[in-house]
């Protein structure tokens, strides 16, 4: 294929795409041009030129589709350039007569190649592109969007994954430190990134990268500005129990080389495209090693993390109320409430009085919920499951990487953001250097949650 056959399917492209003004749908003679060029992708016709000019000129025609032209194009690649099924079925019966033979290696060598479907050929020339790897991150978050809708694209899917992992391996990765002196595009990316903590203002932001607090980042050489995963971290005296505390801008700046403690307070990750890809366990296992080589005195690493999914599995467990809840606890709560409340006699009633978040702000009465709520929260951190694992995905994550459950710390968030998720509660996991490789061991051989006596204890109360 000649160069200047690319660059006539470029004009035509463009053409199709017009003045740019709106997304477009990919029908009729378009989606017939795009499955040519797919096809001229999966089949490797040209040269380097040619290949490159391809895949930019389907890189471009995808960004300006829409939502519905989206799903057209990935659907074209999932099912028109998978495995042959007449060749996988040869091999893999010459691959059955080839066994205990000598040829068996050459069979199976045979069948493997047979199996490899050219939707591989397509992405890595995606890849290749300046953008490519961005490109194809981006294209997954659409991907995944689609997944329920069209069944067939999970061959696609896990494709992508497999060859996202590869490219993304955390040997490959850099960690950075941010501060406030790193470029202003980098900061932005930090403000539009949070997924823990938002971050209400520059003045804020100033805040979190002050000299008693560091940031850590993640980032690929191909995308040197699009930090992958970062952790904020506090440096303190002690084991934080108020995340409006610790974000208090007004609060007076720690003196950093006095800090005993190092509390991560959000970790976010920030490119949808690499779910599935994990590399958060490495990053704070990097991030600790930084930070005990510039603070000696740090003896404790830990983090004030959040329980984002308590509050919707306690509204679907209503008998998790009753077991929490004792009829003192009731009492309790009767007697702080105010005169217009309804009295307490059942958990549905517990969790109509907890759905109104202006109990919080009624200290006798958030008193008198303590103790029930404490114990709610600890059996839904020891006994809660999804599968074989633990049902919040924060605890999922730190029980994997070894860490230990040590404290529950009510109202430990008031934001609105922290009643909707956990009724204001916290969690501090302790990550001890002595026990991690122990509890990630008996974690994921049989599911042994590492957690406090006292813990365990308001769990049995």
């Amino acid at each position: 294929m000649s160069e200047g056959f690319v660059v006539r399917g470029l004009r035509r492209v463009r053409k199709f795409l017009g003045d740019g003004t709106g997304p477009r749908e990919l029908e009729g003679k378009h989606l017939g041009r795009v499955r040519e060029l797919l096809k001229e992708c999966a089949s490797g016709v040209g040269g380097e030129v040619s290949v490159r000019q391809r895949a930019a000129l389907l890189a471009e025609t995808y960004q300006h589709l829409n939502d519905e032209g989206r799903a057209t194009f990935l659907s074209s690649i999932a099912n028109d350039f998978g495995p042959d099924p007449q060749c996988v079925d040869q091999a893999h019966v010459a691959y059955q007569a080839a066994i205990g033979s000598d040829q068996q290696w050459q069979a199976e060598s045979a069948l493997r190649n047979a199996m490899r479907s050219s939707r591989l050929r397509i992405l890595t020339q995606f890849n290749a592109l300046p953008q490519g790897v961005k490109f194809l991150v981006d294209l997954r978050a659409d991907l995944l969007r689609y997944l329920d809708k069209d069944p067939a694209l999970r061959s696609l899917d896990r494709e992508l994954e497999s060859r996202l992992g590869a490219w993304f391996d955390v040997g490959f990765l850099e960690l950075q430190r941010i501060t406030w002196n790193s470029p202003a595009v980098l900061l932005e990316k930090l403000i539009q990134y949070e997924a823990v903590h938002e971050i209400r203002s520059w003045s804020d932001l100033k805040n979190r990268l002050d000299s008693d607090r560091r940031c850590y980042a993640f980032f690929h050489p191909r995308m040197p500005m699009e930090p992958l995963i970062f952790v904020e971290v506090a440096l303190t005296e002690h084991l934080a129990d108020n995340v409006q505390t610790l974000l208090d801008e007004h609060a007076p700046v720690f003196d950093a080389q006095r800090a005993s403690t190092a509390i991560f307070y959000s970790i976010s990750n920030t490119q949808l495209g690499l779910r599935g890809v994990s590399f958060g366990n490495f990053l704070l296992k990097r991030v600790v090693d930084d930070l005990k080589r510039d603070y000696p005195r740090l003896d404790s690493f830990a983090t004030l993390s959040p329980l984002p999914t308590f509050r919707r599995w306690a509204e679907k467990n209503p008998d998790a109320w009753r077991k929490a809840f004792s009829d003192a606890d009731l009492e309790r709560i009767n007697r702080r409430l105010l005169p217009e409340m309804t009295a307490i006699t059942s958990a549905d009633d517990l969790a109509k009085l907890l759905s109104v978040d202006r109990w919080a702000a009624d200290q006798r009465l958030a008193q008198a919920l303590q103790h029930g709520l404490t114990r709610l929260a600890a059996r839904y951190l020891l006994t809660a499951s999804k599968g074989d694992q633990p049902y919040d995905p924060v605890a999922r994550f730190h029980l994997g990487n070894g860490a230990r459950i040590e404290r529950l710390n009510y109202l430990a968030d008031t934001s609105a953001r922290g009643s909707q998720q956990s009724y204001g509660l916290m969690v501090n996991y302790v990550y001890d250097p002595d026990t991690i490789e122990e509890n990630v061991e008996a974690f994921s051989r049989g599911g042994e949650i590492a957690a406090a006596t006292a813990l365990r204890r308001s769990a049995r109360d």
